[in-house]
């Protein structure tokens, strides 16, 4: 089954509390697991960020929610147990808890509000009380418009790249590279690149900065998709060259065939697509700023053992 989304957590682990004893977290998440007969490979899906498993993310929201409603408590970091609350609320036998469910209760409401007050302070907008806030956690949420503006970033990459002329899109390919630890110093790269009419091969770049390997470059400001032809032509040119590695980089995309032939050949051939390239723009920081920066941070457990 797909992984629940942290509602549906609540009750099956304010249940597994239900015998009163201290639950240690790590062991209830691989119980929880077990009940909604996880996958190995759902088991070890992470959030985008790569930092945590999504189910484990999601278990830690669920407690967290029931402890803001006061049907959970933590007697120590890592472990928890039902209160006297909890266990009035399984009495009652509820075929659900969720956050609708939660808002009966003082605590959980004033939890709600307070948080909700400061995303709209942050925002500088009303909070939406939508569905992305009610199913998802705090990271998925935060991820999520993360992943939304970048998405957004690139595209608007990748339209100023298809409106800059040739040369200087050669100078972008040559900065990234760079930036990406390819081709020794600027100056050599720029020397190697913009050789057009070299037998379908556009430039030559360092692998290293040692000059240990050559990489053979063609870069291509276009709009239409570059079918097979292109690519077969590329490593012709490499064969002609008896060279073993190649990059092929485009601000349009590459066609289904263009990309299977690329991963069946013997020479090694890397395709960037206009999108890819307007990703990696942004993680090395060619043509772009830092608007704002925030740290997520978690607490530190070694700083508080006394031991």
């Amino acid at each position: 089954m797909a992984i629940p989304d942290y509602q549906s957590i609540m009750l099956p682990l304010l249940k597994i509390a239900a015998d009163g004893d201290v639950h240690r977290f790590r062991e209830t998440v691989e119980s929880l697991a077990g009940h909604f007969a996880l996958t190995d490979s759902e088991r070890r899906e992470l959030l985008p960020s790569g930092k945590q498993a999504t189910f484990d993310n999601r278990v830690g929201w669920a407690r967290t929610y029931l402890a803001k409603a006061g049907l959970l408590e933590s007697p120590n970091r890592g472990f928890f147990r039902i209160t006297d609350k909890g266990r009035d609320v399984l009495r009652e036998n509820p075929q659900i808890i969720n956050v609708q469910f939660l808002e009966r209760f003082d605590e959980f409401v004033n939890f709600r509000q307070l948080r909700r007050g400061r995303l709209a302070a942050e925002t500088s907008g009303p909070p939406t009380g939508g569905v992305q806030d009610i199913q998802d956690t705090p990271e998925e949420s935060l991820e999520a418009a993360y992943q939304a503006l970048r998405e957004e970033l690139a595209a608007e990459i990748l339209r100023t790249v298809k409106s800059c002329s040739p040369e200087f899109f050669e100078r972008l390919v040559v900065d990234l590279l760079v930036r990406m630890g390819y081709g020794g110093s600027r100056r050599e790269a720029g020397e190697a690149i913009g050789r057009a009419g070299d037998e379908g091969i556009d430039g030559i770049i360092k692998e290293d900065r040692l000059g240990l390997d050559i990489i053979y470059l063609q870069a291509k400001r276009w709009e239409a998709v570059v079918g097979r032809p292109e690519v077969q032509k590329f490593a012709g040119a490499l064969q002609g060259q008896r060279a073993r590695k190649g990059v092929f980089i485009t601000t349009s995309a590459f066609s289904r065939e263009a990309v299977e032939y690329a991963g069946n050949i013997d020479s090694k051939i890397i395709l960037v697509s206009g999108v890819r390239l307007a990703e990696l723009m942004i993680d090395h920081g060619v043509g772009v700023v830092t608007e704002a920066s925030y740290e997520l941070k978690r607490i530190d457990s070694d700083y508080f053992s006394e031991e």
